[in-house]
């Protein structure tokens, strides 16, 4: 019992020694990460400093030749988007996981040979440039990155397609132009939320038929590559833009109208479309017009009516024009015979005077007519009525004039 005894308390006493050591690693390690995170002032850039005090949620911090972030941007919280393009970061601190307001960072053109783990915890991100770095691969972690939307990866060491992107939900733009890839995974068709694909300048020697599975695809790049044919590409409703420059293909790929090509050959393409578009118009232009001819044509009561009411304000126009002249004959210049016919003209114009009357009845059922069988006219229809009515009284001054001139003679 003694030897027990005294070994479980050894145990006890070996345990407790490696807490304390595993607990004084990890004390230093987090002195050395916060060593490791601050840089002093004096070492910032000329101008840096000011950027940093600006509070403005956009920070540039490119192009410095930064070997570590400084750590003065860890405590920038209010920071949105972050750009370090253009330096010679390996690796990210782990305290810019207190930046959870950040919805883009760039990290194109440094020397990472792996994403940092730090900015897999970045939740929000929505945009990360990873563009021009040693990447081979992506980590486990950036399935964490769940409002993700766009990501660039270009002109890395891709062999494979990372699948790690299957499980971002909300990934439409993903950009792999100028890696290493010969194929894609069979199932890429599970990326429902892709809309734009760039993967010019890899090593493709066949179109990947998958694509043609990904009928959400609006853009697709695959400049840059050893293919020597494509496929119909009319399976893909929702494609605007497809560049095929710099393959060995003999003609350009049969696409939708809608679509813009770029490639060898494209602009014949583009050109032909443009006339069929224009022959296209022309012809629905004359069918509209033919069929509102036939429209007209086919309303002869319309006409009808409208000649109607252009004879009765002719008649109209007609007596008033009568009375003014028989109203300026002065009266001493007649003689006896001259009262007699003076008196005549009096009776005539009576006469005249009802039938004027029941033209303007018939005038009133005319228009009583029109009414009944023109309801639904818009304003259109009756500004036509109007200049048709003028150009009706117009010609009937050319009449009158025409026959007072014969009365004269006569």
């Amino acid at each position: 019992m003694g030897n027990s005894s005294r070994k479980h308390a050894e145990d006890d006493g070996e345990g407790e020694e490696k807490k304390d050591h595993e607990k004084a690693e990890g004390e230093e390690e987090a002195e050395e990460e916060e060593k490791e995170e601050i840089v002093e002032d004096e070492d910032l850039p000329l101008g840096v400093d000011d950027l940093l005090a600006s509070g403005d949620p956009v920070l540039d911090l490119s192009y410095y030749k930064f070997r570590r972030l400084p750590g003065q941007v860890l405590y920038l919280q209010y920071l949105e988007k972050l750009y370090v393009c253009g330096n010679r970061l390996r690796d990210i601190p782990k305290g810019i996981v207190r930046l959870q307001g950040l919805r883009t960072m760039a990290l194109d053109f440094n020397n990472l040979d792996d994403v940092p783990l730090s900015v897999c915890q970045l939740t929000n991100l929505t945009c990360l440039y990873l563009g021009s770095n040693r990447l081979m691969s992506l980590p486990a972690e950036m399935r964490n990155l769940q409002s993700l939307r766009c990501l660039w990866v270009e002109s890395n060491y891709f062999q494979h397609f990372p699948k790690q992107l299957y499980d971002l939900p909300h990934l439409r733009s993903l950009q792999m132009g100028d890696n290493r890839l010969r194929t894609l995974p069979s199932d890429l068709w599970r990326m429902d939320a892709l809309r734009g694909l760039w993967l010019y300048g890899n090593r493709f020697q066949e179109f990947p038929r998958v694509l043609l599975k990904m009928e959400q695809l609006e853009i697709l790049d695959m400049d840059r590559n050893r293919i020597s044919e494509f496929p119909n590409l009319h399976h893909l409703p929702a494609l605007r833009l497809f560049s095929y420059d710099h393959n060995p293909v003999k003609e350009p790929p049969r696409v939708g109208e809608e679509v813009l090509i770029v490639g060898e050959g494209a602009e014949e393409v583009l050109q032909a479309r443009e006339r069929r578009k224009g022959a296209k118009e022309r012809a629905e232009k004359e069918a509209e017009e033919a069929a509102a001819a036939a429209a007209a044509a086919a309303n002869p009561i319309i006409h009808g009516i409208l000649k109607k009411l252009r004879m009765s304000s002719a008649l109209n126009l007609a007596g008033a024009k009568e009375k003014e002249t028989n109203g300026t004959v002065p009266s001493t210049e007649q003689d006896g015979y001259g009262s007699q016919g003076a008196e005549l003209e009096r009776q005539g114009v009576a006469h005249d005077e009802s039938e004027l009357g029941y033209e303007e009845e018939g005038l009133e059922y005319e228009r009583e007519e029109l009414i009944c069988e023109g309801e639904g006219y818009d304003e259109y229809g009756r500004a036509v009525l109007e200049y048709e009515r003028g150009g009706m009284d117009y010609e009937y001054e050319d009449e009158e004039q025409e026959e007072y001139a014969q009365e004269g003679g006569a």
